[in-house]
């Protein structure tokens, strides 16, 4: 592998309070320098960040809108007004919709809910689905996840006399949409003290300021908390903060307890017997769930996520699997041709980003396809495809880069936009493709660090096996939940060896497993190194390297750990 390995030796003054802090805490120095990186200087700070409380969420109401949020859903309700709970049919759209739709409906039985097709309608609030509102007789939409742009949609719908709260936490425009309430912690106008939470978070911060209101009990809130951390994790939104609250209690929820619908899935993934972590969640659960609105239409995966009965939970469970086998196989065909496309483009050595067109692509799978070209390239990758007469399209970056900002400074040539840092949507006229694939280049090119085109690996310390005691282990479990802004911490140890037992692993001896011993210490330990087969010759040599890692659990002899390498290098003589 090419990685770069970025190693900051820590200072003397963070020595120093690292080493206050291990003092006060009883936790490794080598842990405490981590802790300080994330803001934790006491022992009272790092307990409350190993222990978050659910009585630390912010107070619903300190974001702008909610109370006329609440009092409108009040007055539906007191009304008798038909309610339609609208979102995206990603991952959090739809998790968002089943939070809402489960809580209300405890309450109130005139509700209905809705998913806009991938194919017919787009993202966000379509013209079709407010006429579907109108048709069936809503007076009030709670739209979750999207919305925020939706300014055409909403006022044709207020002329039908149909009132709109968005629940969303996309970047807005200028020019805000004529809803009745707005709960959105990116607006300019901003009252709320933490502006990272999901789609489906905003959507929880409502029911919970409702059940405030009108005094229903939080424990009875705790139940959505599984959904509210589905969400967190397959959005990549930051997971420190209030995030990091819901889901450390959202994970507890999903391995206590986890709602019908949420168990039905986590059975078909073969997860029943584990521990679930943020991990799984990206890599099993929400890549199936996501994979309803690819493939099919997102609107199932609600149904799933409400389904009270096991048996036809675990039945749509199966399906949704199926779903997610057909992406895979459109993922895995698209990505070679995309690759295919990128090694023709000229002069890609000098290129910073990537946009590529094939007007035959599947629209449910090419953000997954920029996902891809991000993670083999290390630029900003743009991929689209031709919906109707307008390219439309996924944006999806690499770390520390904000693709929105990129798109955003294109936005004359664009149709339409919207998203996040790390991913985006757009649409545009098909002839200005090439224009914007000019301009999106020459700001990537001016605004991109060089750093971060590159395949770097941030080691977080530089430790020796005799380190990683059981003790060590279990303090750095109490880092999870890992995720934005809570990484997970990457080590790294000089001159190992191989113990004489390591060998190539894999049904194409891709991998190799490890047993590896250091200079320092007689602990022999056990390693993974996937897809690095390559290195397995040099290791036989019996020469020292250097590997960097994660320290995971070992999924086959609990309590033991397990080192996942990251990379392999021949030690420095």
């Amino acid at each position: 592998m090419n990685h770069k390995w970025n190693y900051q030796p820590p200072s003397q003054e963070q020595t120093e309070a690292a080493k206050a802090l291990a003092k006060e805490t009883g936790i490794s120095p080598i842990l405490c320098k981590l802790l300080l990186e994330r803001g934790m200087t006491s022992a009272a700070e790092a307990k409350r960040f190993f222990r978050p409380q659910l009585n630390e969420l912010h107070d619903p109401f300190l974001m702008k809108d909610m109370s006329i949020a609440v009092e409108r859903l009040n007055q539906a309700m007191g009304r008798k007004e038909r309610i339609m709970v609208y979102g995206d049919y990603d991952v959090d759209g739809t998790t968002a919709v089943a939070l809402v739709y489960k809580f209300l409906q405890q309450f109130y039985s005139n509700i209905d809910y809705y998913i806009p097709d991938r194919y017919n309608e787009g993202y966000g609030v379509s013209v079709k689905g407010v006429d579907y509102a109108c048709e069936t007789g809503v007076k009030l939409i709670i739209v979750l996840d999207c919305g925020i742009k939706a300014v055409e949609e909403i006022a044709y719908a207020k002329e039908k006399g149909i009132d709109f709260i968005i629940c969303d936490h996309h970047v807005p425009d200028d020019t805000l949409p004529p809803a009745v309430a707005i709960l959105n912690a990116k607006r300019a106008d901003n009252t709320y003290p933490y502006d990272h939470l999901s789609g489906c978070g905003v959507g929880f911060k409502f029911m919970q300021a409702f059940a405030l209101n009108n005094g229903i009990e939080f424990h009875q809130l705790t139940p959505l908390l599984d959904l509210v951390a589905v969400s967190v994790a397959s959005d990549i939104v930051p997971i420190m903060g209030e995030n990091r609250v819901l889901t450390y209690h959202g994970l507890k929820q999903l391995n206590s307890n986890p709602s019908v619908g949420l168990k039905a899935i986590i059975d078909v993934c073969g997860l029943s017997e584990k521990e679930i972590t943020v991990g799984d969640i990206v890599f099993k659960i929400g890549p199936r769930i996501n994979a309803s609105g690819r493939i099919q239409n997102g609107k199932e995966a609600v149904e799933l996520l409400i389904e009270k009965d096991f048996s036809a939970a675990l039945e749509k469970a199966n399906q949704i699997n199926q779903y997610n086998e057909t992406r895979k196989d459109l993922d895995k065909t698209m990505t070679e041709e995309a690759n295919q496309i990128v090694d023709r483009l000229e002069g890609l050595a000098d290129r910073r980003s990537i946009v590529i067109y094939n007007e035959a692509w599947h629209k449910g799978v090419i953000g997954i396809v920029a996902s891809r070209l991000t993670e083999i390239y290390y630029r900003p990758a743009v991929v689209l495809t031709r919906t109707d007469n307008l390219a439309t399209g996924s944006a999806r970056s690499v770390s520390g880069f904000d693709v929105y900002k990129a798109i955003e400074h294109c936005r004359d040539l664009l149709e339409n936009f919207g998203g996040h840092t790390y991913a985006a949507g757009l649409s545009m006229k098909v002839e200005n493709v090439e224009e914007f694939t000019s301009r999106f280049e020459t700001y990537v090119t001016e605004h991109i660090l060089p750093e971060q085109t590159s395949a770097v690996i941030d080691i977080d310390a530089e430790i020796d096996f005799r380190d990683i005691t059981p003790k060590f282990h279990a303090d750095l479990k109490k880092f999870n939940p890992f995720g934005p802004d809570n990484h997970k911490p990457i080590f790294c140890t000089h001159n190992v060896y191989d113990y004489g037992t390591s060998k190539v692993v894999g049904r194409d001896q891709e991998h190799i497993k490890l047993e590896l011993v250091d200079n320092k210490s007689n602990n022999v330990m056990n390693g993974i190194a996937f897809g690095q087969s390559s290195q397995a010759r040099y290791i036989k040599t019996k020469r020292s390297f250097d590997i960097c890692y994660t320290i995971e659990e070992n999924t086959h002899k609990r309590g033991e750990v397990q080192l996942q390498i990251e990379d392999i290098k021949p030690s420095e003589e």
